[in-house]
Parts: C-alpha cells; sequence; structure tokens
C-alpha cells in the first residue's frame, strides 16, 4: 500500500457529479501535481484529501490508517492556499506559531520551530511584521512555513503561485521544491499551469470531466500523451486527421503522402485516426526524418529565441513547427514553397 492511498473516491453535488472514481497512490515523499483546466475536479480531489469535503464513495488513508472519516484538524496535513489566508492581525511569527499553540505547545518550543521555519523559508529577520508589510511572494512562504510547522505527515498545496507576477512564480516554485526535498514530506500540488506541474513533479495527474486521464512522469506526460485530451492539454500540438490503410502494419496516408507508422494503429482500413506531433519534432527541409510532406509557408511568428512556423501542407490542413533564431539567417517568407520533413517515431496516435 501506498504512503497516502486514494481509493475510488466519488464527489457528487445533488446531480452533478465531479469527481468519477478518482484512484491514485502516492509514495512517502513524492510530489505529486494535479493537473487540469479549471472544474476538472482537481480541488475537489484535494479537499476530500484534507477533510474539507466529505467524499459521497471511496477511502483515504496515510500510512496504512484509514483518516475518510477524521475531521481536518485530525489528519496531520498541512494547507497552503492560493489566497494565503494568513491572520492580518498577527504578525508572521505568531501566524507560523499558531497551529502549534492550538496543539498546546509550550512558548520555547514553540519559538524555537517559529525559528526554524522563518530561516527555512529566508526570511529570519521578518518575524515581527504583519502580512501587510510583506510582498505578496513573502506572504506565501509564511503561509507554506505555517502549514509545515506542526510537522504534518502529507502537504497539500491549492494553486499557491496563480496571484504572483511570472517571476516571482518562478522563484517561488523552485524555493518550494526545495523545502520538499530537503524535509522529505508527501507533497500533493494543485495547478492548472503546464509548466509548473511539468518543472516540479516527481509525477503529474492530469485530469479531465472528474477522472485521471493519465498519471506518469513529466517525461512521458509531455512526450507519450495517452489521449487526446492530455495531448491538447499539455504543450503545444499539432493534431493530424491520417487514413488508414492497413491497421496491422500501421500504415496510413497523411496529407496524400503514404506513411508506416511503424506500429499497428487503432481501427479498419478507410477510417480516419487522429495524429499528434510536437512542433519542436518537425523541421524545414528534406533531413529531419523519413517523412517529407511538401507545402508553403503560411504564417512565421518571431518568438525571440524560437520561430513558429506554420505551414500549409499539400493535401490539406496545416502543421506548426519551431525553430531555433539565428541571427544570420533571416526567417522564411509568407507563401514560400517549402518541404518540411518528420520522423515516423515522433507520431502519436491518440486514442479518444
Amino acid at each position: 500500500m501506498a504512503f497516502l492511498d486514494i481509493r475510488h473516491l466519488q464527489k457528487s453535488f445533488g446531480a452533478l457529479r465531479v469527481v468519477q472514481d478518482f484512484t491514485l497512490g502516492i509514495e512517502k515523499g513524492e510530489f505529486v501535481s494535479f493537473l487540469g483546466p479549471s472544474g476538472c475536479g482537481k480541488t475537489t480531489v484535494l479537499r476530500m484529501v484534507a477533510g474539507f469535503e466529505t467524499p459521497t464513495s471511496g477511502a483515504v488513508s496515510i500510512d496504512g490508517h484509514d483518516i475518510t472519516g477524521l475531521p481536518a484538524n485530525r489528519r496531520k496535513i498541512g494547507m497552503v492556499f492560493q489566497a494565503y489566508a494568513l491572520f492580518p492581525n498577527l504578525t508572521v511569527a505568531d501566524n507560523i506559531g499558531f497551529g502549534l499553540r492550538v496543539a498546546g505547545q509550550g512558548k520555547a518550543e514553540i519559538a524555537r520551530r517559529v525559528g526554524e521555519m522563518l530561516e527555512l523559508i529566508g526570511l529570519p529577520q521578518l518575524g515581527s511584521r504583519y502580512p501587510f508589510q510583506l510582498s505578496g511572494g513573502q506572504q506565501q512562504r509564511v503561509a507554506l512555513a505555517r502549514a509545515l510547522a506542526p510537522r504534518p505527515q502529507v502537504l497539500l498545496l491549492d494553486e499557491p503561485l496563480s496571484a504572483l507576477d511570472a517571476k516571482i512564480r518562478v522563484s517561488l516554485r523552485e524555493e518550494i521544491r526545495r523545502i520538499q526535498r530537503d524535509l522529505g514530506i508527501t507533497t500533493i500540488f494543485v495547478t492548472h499551469d503546464q509548466e509548473e506541474a511539468l518543472s516540479m513533479s516527481d509525477r503529474v495527474v492530469v485530469m479531465h470531466q472528474g477522472i485521471a486521464d493519465q498519471v506518469g512522469t513529466p517525461f512521458e506526460i509531455y512526450n507519450r500523451p495517452a489521449t487526446r485530451f492530455v495531448a491538447e492539454f499539455v504543450g503545444t500540438l499539432n493534431l493530424i486527421d491520417a487514413d488508414l490503410v492497413d491497421a496491422a502494419a500501421g500504415h496510413v496516408r497523411l496529407g496524400g503522402v503514404p506513411v508506416t507508422l511503424g506500429r499497428p494503429a487503432p481501427g479498419r482500413a478507410g477510417e480516419r485516426i487522429s495524429l499528434a506531433l510536437r512542433p519542436e519534432t518537425v523541421a524545414l527541409g528534406r533531413d529531419g526524418g523519413d517523412i517529407v510532406l511538401p507545402g508553403r509557408i503560411a504564417e512565421v511568428h518571431f518568438l525571440g529565441p524560437v520561430l513558429r512556423v506554420r505551414v500549409a501542407v499539400e493535401g490539406g490542413g496545416f502543421i506548426s513547427l519551431d525553430t531555433f533564431n539565428q541571427a544570420d539567417r533571416p526567417p522564411p517568407s509568407v507563401g514560400a514553397p517549402v518541404d518540411i520533413s518528420m520522423s515516423h517515431r515522433d507520431l502519436l496516435v491518440l486514442a479518444a
């Protein structure tokens, strides 16, 4: 059994079922992100683990102990919210020590633990300040320290970075990951930001309409999406319709060009299937792989270090590709004829 074991969780609000048979095992010290759009059920699962929502059915256990029926304050779980939720009338030190006072610990122990937490979050000189005297990033650090001070078994983070500007988000996510690794605490991080999930996590759970569409490492989620939703939601993707010629042999026609996938394809001859292709796996010219498609430049977007080029492929459809900007080579011209190439190994066959 996993350290944090979530089994067959379901949650309905009236006739609306927002979480459907969610099962996941998380190992001790693992950092797992729940990734998905608004309304997919990720925060509802988090709140059921925390004890703020009661499951319609299913169970949650920590270290072999069923906590499904326990109130939130008896679960040994730390929670960090999107909006910080600091007490405005308490100092930073008093905010961090709040849970310890509720637990009845002595003043000396509280002071020692608060000092440890201030050092951990890099704010040792700010214990006497009030929340309104801190920046957003500092307030979120204090909220993290408050959640960790009582030594919880599990840490839950509900979109803790979404209220911060982009530069602060990057530095704080690195800080959160460092602290999590230093403490070895089992962590669930809820986000709708794919870059956060891919850069921070040991594993990512991509959620869609109340179910886990795919669970895997960031490498697996990005490079081998299991469903069309995962492929579209994570990263930029070309979605290509192909005509199936021979399913067993993996023969298809792509833009009128015969292509061998090198593996069997689902379906029957004459059907259309969906293929996916990352822009960075497509090359301008004929030297990028065993598949070559003729076309014309439809759009060119200059993104600084990267050029994103959209090509209208002969036979119908568009394929986007990414190529590095080179200062001594101007971007291709819109309307110019071009060949693009790719490897059959980079074509993903998507399930529904």
